[in-house]
């Protein structure tokens, strides 16, 4: 006969008992109880109890209370209208071969990838292009205006690339990582036009991911201007300098989040390695965006999974909270009953 067992169909003998059923479902009856077409089927009537085809049985059992949660890292990311749960966006520029790219981007655990938008290197060498080798189905794709050294090239570029996604099918056509340099020897942002060009994005319905510099009057102003998030570099565009002012970080974390806690920055540039990471989620950012520091290492792929481990354990270190920082020393073993010592 076939009976309903927690919500699951299921074939089982006739003539069988609450107390036979729990013999073949292998359940110690004091582990359990039991309900039968909602009426409570109390241990002492477990023998008696007989079931018939079309019962719904719910047995249950105690666990640990509460819902269980999730480590901080594991949290997810809300930008705009975006929810993510890596908060490692990682570039695909600067690999060796498209099929490296590939295998980092996995190792880094990343969903959101930078593209960014141009008209040459339609195809590599060999008649390949970066799409072949990035699943728009897998990922989130942030197309971005690097290299755009005012604020027309930057809008231009990233309409394009909203076309381009919008082709795709892919949820980041309706977002853009903005970038406008001011001169290609530095790469640090022109804040004019950057502010600007994201006040116009704003208004044609882009979120804009917004890279700047670390100064915190200029990422006040871009959230103002309506940035889903403001990303400060923490030092040169792939310089490997890691983060070089960690004091503008926490007040640019003070001040945007100030009124609005889940407000998301993101660490955008010059990365080089784990510890630059986990220092930039431990000052409590909300990601971190790089690409050299994957692709131009001497083992991308061993890179990818350190910076991804080195993400997670910073937040959750972020989150346990460090203890203060003290010029002299105090010891952690207990100094009573020493031998010796009376």
């Amino acid at each position: 006969m076939e009976i309903t067992l927690n919500g699951q169909k299921r074939d089982v003998p006739d003539a069988l008992t609450v107390a036979r059923l729990l013999g073949l479902l292998e359940l110690k009856p004091e582990h359990v109880a039991v309900e039968v077409n909602r009426d409570l089927v109390t241990r002492s009537r477990h023998d008696e109890a007989a079931l018939a085809a079309g019962d719904v049985v719910e047995i249950v059992t105690l666990v640990g209370g509460g819902a269980p949660d999730e480590p901080p890292y594991a949290a997810p990311l809300t930008i705009g209208s975006h929810t993510v749960r890596s908060r490692l966006f990682v570039g695909t520029g600067k690999y060796a071969t498209l099929e490296l790219m590939r295998e980092c981007l996995e190792a880094s655990g990343a969903e959101v990838v930078t593209v960014a938008v141009r008209r040459e290197r339609l195809f590599d060498r060999e008649g390949r292009n970066l799409l072949d080798f990035l699943d728009p189905k897998r990922f989130t794709i942030l197309p971005n205006t690097a290299g755009c050294f005012n604020a027309e090239e930057s809008l231009r570029t990233a309409r394009l690339g909203r076309e381009l996604l919008q082709g795709l099918g892919n949820p980041g056509a309706d977002w853009v990582k903005l970038e406008v340099l001011a001169d290609p020897r530095t790469l640090l942002p022109d804040p004019v036009a950057t502010l600007e060009a994201t006040k116009v994005l704003v208004a044609e319905g882009f979120q804009v991911l917004c890279y700047t510099s670390d100064d915190p009057i200029m990422a006040r102003r871009l959230k103002e201007a309506g940035a889903a998030s403001v990303m400060p570099a923490g030092s040169p565009i792939g310089s490997g300098q890691g983060v070089l002012n960690p004091n503008n970080i926490r007040i640019i974390l003070e001040d945007l989040k100030a009124d609005d806690p889940t407000y998301p920055v993101i660490i955008d540039a010059g990365v080089g390695t784990a510890s630059d990471v986990a220092l930039a989620m431990e000052l409590g950012c909300d990601g971190v965006l790089l690409n050299t520091g994957i692709a131009g290492a001497a083992d991308p792929l061993r890179m990818a999974h350190a910076m991804r481990l080195a993400l997670e354990a910073g937040r959750l270190a972020a989150g346990a909270g460090r203890i203060p920082r003290k010029l002299y020393a105090s010891a952690s073993s207990p100094t009573q009953g020493l031998i010796g010592r009376n």
